[in-house]
């Protein structure tokens, strides 16, 4: 059995900022073995400052499936523009808005009440990029 996992990286977020990408980067990767701690502390793109936000079991899926259900949704970005990241796939660019637009419908869903204030927590992303790419 596979492990869908979710990623991110303060100085990956920082240097997105900084070319005009935003700071909100995350990683979504599906590994077959292993664990999700130790190919991070190995380092992708570039950094070896990685903290695994969520992980979640799932069969039957490949990382190239995962990456395509979840690129109908949010922006992936592209490896070759940006030489800095070294290939590394599975860089997601994440809208908040769109984030914060899934929790206030599940939210009104599951408790027949608009909700007040929400505020998008790296948990909350990591969640809702799981859910697009294995549905």
């Amino acid at each position: 059995m596979g492990l869908i996992f979710v990623a991110k990286s303060k100085n990956l977020q920082s240097w997105g900022g900084d070319v005009g990408l935003g700071k909100n980067l995350y990683k979504l990767g599906y590994l077959e073995e292993g664990t999700p701690e130790e190919l991070l502390a190995a380092g992708l793109a570039g950094e070896t400052d990685w903290q695994l936000i969520k992980s979640q079991a799932a069969e039957g899926v490949t990382e190239e499936a995962l990456l395509a259900r979840l690129g109908r949704k949010e922006k992936m970005v592209d490896p070759t523009y940006y030489p800095r990241i070294r290939n590394a796939i599975g860089i997601v660019k994440v809208n908040l808005g769109s984030v914060e637009n899934s929790m206030r419908i599940r939210i009104a869903l599951e408790t027949n009440q608009e909700p007040k204030d929400i505020k998008v927590k790296p948990a909350d992303v990591a969640q809702y990029l799981i859910n697009n790419a294995l549905s």
